[in-house]
């Protein structure tokens, strides 16, 4: 009988905050692999509102209910980490027509550093289409209620911050 491999799959990104767009991606990641790792990124372009030690904890939160998701923190190249941890593929969400350009040259990227590395894109829900970390943090910066847009464990950190 063949020995069956585990299929992982790698889900990076900064998560600055992470918002229900990233969640349903994770969920839907979560029903089609063996195991899904969201990686917390260490992006050292961007500056970040949440230490990536608080990025984990969210996420970790978020996704307590799902058993085959892993939340850690990585730093340096994603396939280096992908090897590193067994992943077969780089699991990324699209919203709209302007992040597929990006989210094609990054995968196209990975896939000249090893060949091995596959992306599967998955859609965006349509009630999540419009989310991003940006966007929640502009509208929580302006008192706007982001409920509908953040995971619970997020809302009041974020608003806190964002009104200092």
């Amino acid at each position: 009988m063949e020995k069956k491999s585990i299929k992982i799959a790698v889900y990076p990104g900064t998560f600055d905050p992470v918002t229900l767009g990233h969640i349903d991606v994770i969920t839907r990641g979560a029903a089609l692999f063996d195991k899904v790792v969201v990686a917390v990124a260490i992006n050292i372009s961007k500056s970040s509102l949440f230490s990536a030690g608080e990025r984990v904890g969210f996420l970790q939160e978020a996704t307590k209910d799902l058993g085959n998701v892993e939340v850690c923190q990585m730093d340096g190249l994603l396939v280096a980490f992908m090897d590193e941890i067994g992943a077969c593929t780089i699991l990324r969400g699209l919203r709209a027509i302007s992040d597929f350009e990006l989210e094609f040259q990054m995968a196209a990227m990975n896939r000249k550093l090893d060949t091995k590395a596959e992306t599967v894109f998955l859609m965006a829900s349509e009630s999540t289409t419009f989310i991003s970390s940006r966007l929640v943090k502009e509208v929580a910066g302006m008192g706007g209620n982001i409920d509908r847009f953040v995971p619970a464990c997020v809302i009041a950190p974020l608003n806190e911050r964002m009104s200092v």
